[in-house]
């Protein structure tokens, strides 16, 4: 174990693996220009090469025929919701519960990452999780969910003759979707396991190591290594893909609104052109300079924009809508959890839900282990999947709640506005009721696309560590995985909103062998806490 423990420490120096470029059969690249392009694109890791042509296959289709395309994203999103949703439910579940377990116990006191403080402050690294991880659906989705699950109310509440209380239960089945089950997934026991395996047994920060403890030396070399890893790049790719796309779509659709321009190809190209220069050039400036610096301003916005809501804004309904509501969620979780009753209905919303976070679960456990170094089990478990979620449904309650409250005092001020699924739509119709509407709308826009180019920043950093093989990527590769995600969104726009579709509905499909892959976290964490809970004298 030494051996190889030193073996994938000294691997780790390399820009490329040499068990990769030997598995391959590629001769070895000594040339000083082609050397420096393998170099600084990660060309010989064949992850490289599985996850570009997969996303590259995928654009070429769209672009060829879309019709077959969404015929075919449509029959593997059909099958994977019918016949891995259940596995999801559960998984979930079990993920959300065995971390809690840990974080109460003497586990809880587990020092992660090898050293004995955080090497970030608690602002900055709350900062950048709440960032990363809501992204922008915490804007559009927390207006428009809450009102869709009002005009079409959950399966398992069924319609109400209070409307009140239709409110109540909107909030209630969000909460569930954006609470603690989706913030757990994508960080809690995954976490544990990359931490250890990386800082502590020195295996590379590559997805792979998660099926290490089950597969061995297997999980690290060759193509079963790199096969892992392209999985969860195509499947990360695809999740930050759709949201760049949709941004151009809906900024696009609001700035039309607010200030009549043309909401045409022209504006989204300029509107996802910035975002990539954005993300991209924070991306490059690394994790203490960009990345926190975005974060924390956003976060500092978000925080503004709650506080106005809360005081100009329906506050009393915005305060009994959050307890009532967090109280409901409460009190059904597991029925909500567990529920089966309308597969249909679960793969419009739960399920869909489940599979898009779970497609984000290994790499935003290698990013959250590359920022939260020095912090205890309990300190991880209860900030990402206790403080997180329940910040995450008080932001809800403000944006959708507020909605909820105009559309009950006015009934159509909100819902005709979101007609058609229009999640912009449901947004302005909100803020159009506040005082200073244009403003807060600006206000609402600029926050949604820093939550996505945070996210944009943080997905490009980290799949050019997992391409590279180094915790430092040089500028190439990053700016190389920046553009290239952003000009993907870009093609995909010029097919129409079913271009975006149908990677959204592919993004469920990914999560299939990406759930496989995080399984084994169920039994690892829990036996890597208690070993080092004894090596750390708890």
């Amino acid at each position: 174990m030494s051996n190889l423990t030193n073996n994938v420490k000294a691997s780790k120096l390399q820009p490329a693996e040499m068990s990769s470029a030997s598995a391959s059969g590629g001769p070895s690249k000594t040339d000083s220009s082609t050397g420096s392009t393998y170099k600084n694109l990660g060309l010989s890791n064949p992850a490289f090469w599985y996850s570009g042509g997969f996303i590259g296959l995928f654009v070429a289709l769209a672009l060829y025929d879309g019709e077959l395309l969404s015929t075919m994203v449509n029959s593997g999103f059909a099958w994977s919701v019918n016949v891995f949703g259940p596995y999801w439910q559960i998984l979930l579940l079990l993920t959300f519960l065995i971390g809690l377990a840990l974080a109460a116990g003497q586990t809880g006191k587990v020092i992660l990452g090898g050293v004995t403080t955080p090497e970030m402050n608690t602002f900055r690294w709350i900062s950048i999780i709440f960032c990363t991880l809501l992204a922008g659906g915490g804007v559009f989705w927390a207006a428009a969910e809450p009102i869709a699950h009002y005009v079409s109310p959950p399966p398992l509440y069924g319609a109400q003759e209070s409307t009140y209380q239709a409110a109540v239960n909107a909030l209630s089945q969000s909460f569930m979707h954006w609470g603690f089950l989706a913030w757990a997934i994508v960080g809690s026991l995954t976490s544990i396991v990359v931490m250890h395996l990386h800082y502590d047994k020195g295996l590379p920060l590559k997805p792979r190591i998660l099926l290490y403890p089950v597969l061995g030396e297997r999980a690290l070399k060759g193509h079963t290594g790199a096969l892992i890893d392209a999985c969860c790049i195509v499947a990360v790719a695809a999740g930050t893909i759709g949201p760049i796309g949709f941004l151009g779509l809906q900024i696009s659709y609001a700035l039309n609104a607010l200030f009549d321009i043309p909401d045409g190809f022209t504006t989204q190209l300029i509107i996802v052109s910035f975002a990539i220069v954005l993300y991209t050039l924070s991306a490059l400036s690394g994790l203490n300079r960009g990345m926190q610096m975005l974060s924390r301003y956003n976060v500092i916005l978000a925080v503004a924009l709650m506080i106005y809501i809360l005081i100009f804004g329906p506050t009393n309904f915005i305060i009994n809508g959050y307890i009532q509501g967090v109280g409901s969620m409460l009190d059904n979780f597991l029925p909500m959890a567990t529920y089966r009753g309308d597969e249909g209905w679960l793969s419009g919303w739960t399920v869909f839900f489940w599979g898009w976070f779970l497609g984000y679960g290994p790499m935003m456990a290698i990013f959250i282990a590359r920022i939260s170094r020095g912090r205890s089990i309990r300190q991880l478990v209860s900030i990402i999947s206790i403080v997180a979620p329940l910040v995450t449904c008080f932001w809800f309650t403000i944006v959708g709640g507020s909605g909820l409250a105009f559309e009950i005092a006015d009934p159509g001020s909100i819902s005709k506005a979101f007609e058609g699924f229009n999640l912009p739509g449901a947004l302005l119709a909100m803020t159009q009721q506040l005082p200073f509407p244009m403003l807060t709308s600006i206000l609402f826009l600029i926050l949604t696309t820093i939550f996505i180019v945070t996210t944009g920043d943080s997905m490009t950093y980290t799949i050019s560590v997992v391409i590279s093989g180094e915790t430092e990527p040089n500028a190439v590769i990053r700016t190389f995985w920046g553009v290239m995600m952003g000009v993907t969104a870009l093609i995909l726009i010029t097919l129409g909103s079913g271009g975006i579709s149908a990677l959204q509905s592919f993004i469920v499909i990914t999560a299939v062998p990406v759930s496989l892959i995080l399984l084994p976290s169920l039994w690892n964490a829990p036996q890597i806490a208690m070993k080092l809970a004894k090596e750390q004298g708890l």
